[in-house]
């Protein structure tokens, strides 16, 4: 695709591009090193139990120990720091520079109220140059979804990522209701701050988790007990483990047998969240589209508009978030999400065994309706608006049933 630069940009970009084929040139004397390791991470994409048994099967010989030590220690390091793409897979020398990513941090007033008015609508504009060369092309320019910033699929090329699959997935749903997320919006993970960060590596680490590994239902439920046991000192209880199996049917959506590492991060990212945050702080990390999106969506429940919606309107908005890989030939168009038709009993959203459902009804029956409002309402939706953020088809908050 043609992009029109600056003179000063161009210099910059071809600044970058030397900066990056020096650094892989200078990386050739360790290039033996670097097809071992490439190797090894090769025989790690399996699920989590093969990666332990082949952790069991190498360790007594002892010359591929410190090789597989440093192998990773380079997938800690790329979890520290939000990288997904593989150092032995990037071609450095045809594409730009990936940006570092700045975790953020907590300000001091995060858990003040946040007044978020119902009534005072936002104006929601997208950036009018590409956040990677900064250079305007008017249509072709394609927005994410959750955030302003606009990108040129070529310049999403260079960056590494946009691969086959995601190229078509960019051009077909940027434009549309169901839109797309930027690389930054995508990761649920770069929401959290070195602290917390460094909360969920330790997790990890005591649990035997390894980065980048697929987990089995096995190996995530033997994960969620480990974790509730740490945290409650009790072993989990029944209901708590049949609600585990639904929150990884869910991650599961296309029912593989196991949840890739992006999406079990972006669960336990975003569970995280919800255990050190207060609701106040998370609803300082919606962003206007999200704000107005949820503005729409209470504004069609409120079908009396007194201010007030029922509970069971507030759950099903709740589910209603992660409807939108489901509508992905929806033409682009002002549609609430509560327009959405009824859920299909096939959705992970909607998916569990016939006796947790019998439960569910029973519950609903002897609840009491309880009025929402839209402080109330935004404060209970926080956590799934930012759930649902990622591309995947994968639920990484399951809603209650």
């Amino acid at each position: 695709m043609g992009v029109l630069m600056s003179r000063r940009q161009t210099v910059e970009k071809v600044q970058k591009v030397s900066l990056a084929v020096s650094a892989f040139k200078d990386g050739l004397r360790d290039q033996p090193l670097t097809r071992q390791r490439a190797e090894a991470e090769g025989t790690r994409r399996g699920t989590l139990e093969q990666t332990v048994q082949e952790g069991e099967d190498e360790a007594p010989a002892g010359p591929s120990q410190p090789e597989e030590s440093s192998t990773s220690k380079a997938a800690w390091e790329r979890l520290r720091d939000g990288r997904g793409v593989e150092p032995e897979e990037f071609d450095r020398a045809n594409r730009f520079t990936p940006p570092a990513f700045i975790r953020p941090t907590r300000e001091l007033h995060d858990d003040e109220p946040l007044d978020i008015s119902l009534e005072q609508r936002e104006q929601v504009l997208n950036d009018e140059m590409c956040e990677i060369c900064e250079v305007w092309t008017a249509e072709s320019l394609f927005p994410c979804r959750i955030c302003s910033r606009v990108y040129h699929d070529g310049c999403l090329r260079r960056m590494g990522y946009l691969q086959n699959d995601s190229a078509v997935e960019v051009t077909e749903t940027a434009h549309t209701e169901t839109g797309w997320s930027c690389y930054y919006c995508d990761n649920l993970n770069l929401l959290l701050t070195e602290e917390e960060m460094y909360s969920l590596m330790e997790t990890l680490r005591q649990c035997k988790i390894i980065p980048g590994t697929c987990l089995t239902l096995d190996d995530f439920l033997h994960y969620k007990h480990l974790v509730h046991k740490q945290q409650f000192e009790r072993p989990m209880g029944e209901a708590q483990e049949e609600r585990a199996a639904l929150q990884f049917s869910a991650l599961d959506p296309d029912k593989k047998g196991h949840v890739e590492w992006p999406d079990f991060l972006s669960h336990e990212s975003i569970q995280l969240l919800q255990k050190l945050r207060p609701q106040n702080s998370l609803l300082r990390l919606l962003t206007a589209k999200e704000r107005e999106r949820a503005r729409t969506a209470f504004l069609a429940l409120d079908q009396d508009s007194d201010g007030f919606i029922g509970e069971s309107e507030c759950h099903k908005a709740q589910h209603a978030w992660f409807r939108k890989h489901n509508q992905k030939e929806t033409p682009s168009c002002n549609v609430s999400i509560s327009h959405v038709g009824p859920m299909s009993e096939s959705s992970p959203a909607s998916s569990g065994s016939s006796k947790s459902q019998e439960k569910t009804l029973l519950a609903t029956e002897q609840e009491e309706a309880r009025p929402v409002d839209w402080p109330s309402f935004l404060r209970e939706n926080v956590a799934y608006i930012l759930a649902a953020r990622p591309n995947s088809a994968a639920v990484h908050l399951k809603p209650p049933a």
